[in-house]
């Protein structure tokens, strides 16, 4: 027999698709959260339905306004803002209290007056006698004529105490619940405020929201929010379970739960501090858990296409840092030049030419892994000379070294044709001339250039410092002997 939940999913999926990322703006938006509002917006765009976003601020004390626009500013960075003007949790508390009225008039919620200190006599006692604590207030069942009106109450749920529940979730599968581990979880504060519990549900319902995609720590939620949909449902009717999709969380790459220890976890780390590229990171928590074939390079469109929740997969998935900047270099080197150096460009030291910069990326981009590795590349092109040469390039330049690049220097400041193509037959054919190999020549003219032993290309460095820029830093290590050489030339 169908379970009363797959009935309604059943109804959920005739309508319309709609699909709600949920963040408590506590903080940054978290990596996890990302893929969670990936999933749904993927969902929402697959079925041609809408995604939403609310902004779950009933915690006053810790939800800020600088946590809320770091929410938003993360997800515009990965393309995933809501398709309608963001809601406000707290602001809709009146509503969120007005159906805990409605449950309580209906008799599918009561007052309970039972006090703090009395709740927690009861769970001492409940640990001292080694059993769960099962509130079983005496207030469940009390006449309504009874109840005092000079003592503060709170408003608790009426869970069923027999049969079970059964949800029929698109990831976890079909998961039963006996309804004796429903607790009659608080509605209201003894203040009048609404509870989280409470006030998801009447937003979702609210909302319009048709799939519920969130981490799989919310399962347990699930149970306890079908009690306030079932008993709504039976006060004013068209109150439908939502369909539940509780992926797995993600795991840090020692299996553990992510936490701090593990890295970055916020995503503007991923974008300020670590230089990745949104189109990466969508990738990346794309395939966080979800997988089409053997296929890890996906486009935007392309995950639309694709997307579903059959294949997202029962177990945690492991973050891995070194396969998300591998493919980060991916779409590095894809990327359009003008906006790598747009994007590089400001993590540079001293006055960066962009236009310069933009030219030389095609050079660069194939090297690097992320934006900081661009943009160390890139500083060649813009230090002043005499260049600072690293403990490597010094060890380098011998005399002998030294000695060549005066060598170097003569030769090429007779070249007025400063193209790839011409330096590089040149080059080539004084190394032929002085009997050494290419390389010889190369790794001393690197480090003059550049201050560093790696690089672009050498011909493609030359081309980028220009002639007279090239010939003075080659100048400005081969010392006299390149000075004489550019003379005698008339370079």
């Amino acid at each position: 027999m169908a379970s009363e939940s797959a009935l309604n999913d059943g109804a959920a999926g005739s309508r319309a698709v709609v699909t709600r990322f949920a963040p408590s703006p506590t903080g940054y938006l978290h990596i996890g959260g990302a893929r969670t509002a990936l999933f749904n917006w993927l969902y929402a765009r697959h079925h041609g339905g809408t995604y939403l976003v609310r902004i779950e601020d009933t915690d006053r004390a810790r939800s800020t306004e600088p946590a809320i626009a770091a929410i938003f500013d993360g997800l515009d960075w990965l393309g995933l803002g809501g398709d309608e003007p963001a809601t406000f949790q707290f602001a809709r508390s009146a509503r969120h209290a007005a159906v805990a009225h409605q449950l309580l008039d209906a008799g599918h919620a009561y007052r309970c007056y039972l006090t703090s200190a009395e709740l927690t006599a009861r769970r001492d006692t409940a640990q001292a006698e080694r059993r769960p604590f099962r509130l079983e207030s005496e207030w469940r069942d009390a006449d309504a004529a009874s109840w005092p009106e000079d003592m503060p109450y709170v408003v608790r749920i009426k869970s069923p105490r027999e049969g079970e529940t059964v949800i029929e979730d698109e990831v976890q599968g079909t998961v039963t619940v006996a309804n004796v581990e429903l607790d009659d979880f608080v509605l209201l504060r003894s203040d009048g405020t609404p509870t989280y519990m409470l006030a998801v549900v009447v937003d979702d319902h609210d909302m319009g929201v048709t799939h519920v995609i969130r981490g799989d720590d919310h399962l347990n939620n699930a149970f306890r929010q079908l009690v306030i949909i079932r008993a709504m449902r039976g006060i004013e009717g068209g109150w439908q379970d939502p369909v539940y999709a509780h992926v797995p969380l993600i795991h840090g790459a020692d299996g553990a739960k992510l936490s701090k220890r593990h890295g970055a976890l916020g995503v503007d780390a991923y974008r300020d501090e670590m230089g990745v590229l949104p189109e990466a990171l969508f990738n990346y928590l794309l395939r966080l858990g979800w997988g089409h074939g053997d296929d890890e390079i996906i486009a935007r469109e392309q995950a639309v296409e694709w997307f579903d929740i059959a294949h997202v997969g029962k177990s945690p998935s492991r973050f891995d840092l070194a396969k998300l900047l591998n493919l980060n270099g991916h779409y590095l080197r894809e990327a359009d030049d003008a906006r790598l150096a747009g994007l590089a460009a400001p993590r540079m030291a001293g006055v960066v030419d962009e236009a310069l910069l933009a030219q030389a990326m095609p050079f660069l981009k194939v090297r690097a892994k992320d934006l900081n590795e661009l943009a160390d590349g890139a500083a060649f092109l813009f230090v002043q000379r005499p260049l600072a040469l690293d403990p490597k390039a010094e060890a380098l330049l011998s005399p002998e070294a030294r000695a060549l690049l005066g060598k170097i220097a003569g030769r090429l400041s007779a070249e007025n044709d400063w193209t790839t193509a011409l330096l590089e037959a040149s080059l080539k054919a004084q190394a032929e001339e002085l009997g050494l190999g290419l390389g010889k020549l190369a790794q001393p003219l690197r480090a003059a250039l550049t201050g560093q032993t790696t690089s672009p290309g050498i011909f493609d460095v030359l081309v980028l410092l220009g002639r007279d820029e090239s010939l003075a830093r080659i100048a400005d290590q081969a010392g006299a002997a390149a000075q004489i050489s550019r003379e005698h030339t008339g370079g």
